[in-house]
């Protein structure tokens, strides 16, 4: 091969020849020529055009996330709510890319035959089934810690609202009104109050951290250890049995994952454990509190300053019967705690690990 890469180049110093002197005869290029040739041409012109593989989107997906997406694979948006036509787009569907909604069953799955992985926009998995994408060969990743900050965030801006709610004047108040409002609205403080984490996932723990902060004593139950959780030697925070934890709360957050076990884990006995004057903040998953057990308990608490705060509702959106509408001491909130434009982007960057398991790549987050 290095003959044929020395001839092909470069011909050997020689004196000059008369322009009457014939051509030498042609001669028929050797084999061994052409293939060094054909070797040295670019890489571009040998090489044929890598397939992308076609990822279906369910649910929204925007920014710099699905820009990146378009240029590494054929991207079909198909909602999920059009049930026949996200099924005929599903027939072709290497990858699906979902958030919240999308449930991945096996109806879903075998009407994707071709499914190789599925991508969770978010966090948690409650709609999606582990173990039917892992008998289907499909592989799960997710954006485990994308929203953490940004629950968090919201969390403490709910328990502000509830402790230390501001009043605000966009007009003019005489001098008497004015005085008024200072002698009625006298509150308590954060330190003052008891902080129950039932959950000491990621936001779990970073509740404490920010709970600590604030001057919080703070009381935590979990189904791990401390050492499962790795919880720092000096983390003030302390486990106690689910008993104390709603017998003592001031404030109770709730960051449990959606297993069925959970169902309703905030149910009638716990609500009637818990001091009337409790403020209840669910920012985890609707179906963690029985509606119904906390409309009973709302028309008790309400005389004693206690109060629920729902970020999530099972369902979503709550139906005009839903029991917690007209309750005073009851907030409903439209699901927005993760709603930050980082925390969106973050999630979003999901397609990363979809295009690495389509391209053979283990992913950074994988779930099965």
């Amino acid at each position: 091969m290095s003959s044929a890469m020395s001839t092909s180049s470069t011909a050997p110093n020689s004196p000059s020849i008369p322009l009457t002197t014939p051509s030498p005869p042609t001669v028929a290029p050797s084999p061994r020529r052409d293939r060094a040739q054909s070797a040295a041409k670019p890489y571009k012109h040998t090489m044929a055009k890598t397939r992308k593989p076609t990822i279906v989107v369910s649910e929204n997906l925007d920014g710099d996330p699905a820009k990146w997406l378009n240029r590494h694979a054929d991207v079909v948006h198909m909602s999920h709510e059009d049930e026949p036509a996200f099924h005929r787009a599903l027939k072709s569907a290497e990858g699906l890319l979902v958030r919240t909604y999308t449930k991945v069953n096996d109806k879903l799955l075998k009407a994707a035959p071709k499914l190789k992985v599925v991508g969770r926009a978010g966090v948690g998995l409650d709609n999606i089934s582990i173990a039917a994408c892992t008998r289907h060969n499909v592989r799960v990743v997710s954006t485990p810690a994308a929203n953490t900050q940004a629950v968090v965030e919201y969390v403490f801006a709910l328990m502000f609202d509830a402790v230390r709610p501001r009043l605000y004047l966009d007009s003019y108040v005489p001098p008497p009104r004015y005085h008024q409002y200072r002698r009625q609205h006298v509150t308590r403080q954060l330190n003052e109050l008891i902080l129950g984490i039932l959950g000491m996932g990621r936001i779990g723990r970073r509740v404490a951290q920010v709970g600590h902060a604030v001057g919080m004593r703070v009381l935590y139950n979990d189904i791990l250890t401390r050492r499962q959780l790795e919880l720092p030697p000096d983390d003030p925070s302390e486990f106690v049995d689910t008993t104390t934890l709603f017998a003592e709360a001031d404030v109770l957050t709730i960051h449990v994952d959606g297993r069925r076990s959970n169902r309703h884990i905030i149910d009638k006995q716990v609500l009637m454990s818990l001091k009337p004057s409790c403020i209840i903040i669910n920012a985890a998953r609707g179906m963690l509190v029985n509606h119904d057990d906390l409309n009973t308990w709302s028309h008790i608490a309400e005389q004693y300053g206690g109060m629920a705060l729902l970020e999530v509702q099972d369902p979503e959106p709550p139906p005009d019967d839903f029991p917690l509408f007209d309750r005073p001491n009851v907030k409903l909130l439209p699901h927005l705690a993760a709603r930050t434009h980082t925390a969106l982007a973050n999630m979003n960057w999901v397609v990363r690990d979809v295009v690495a398991v389509l391209q053979g790549k283990e992913p950074d987050h994988p779930a099965n």
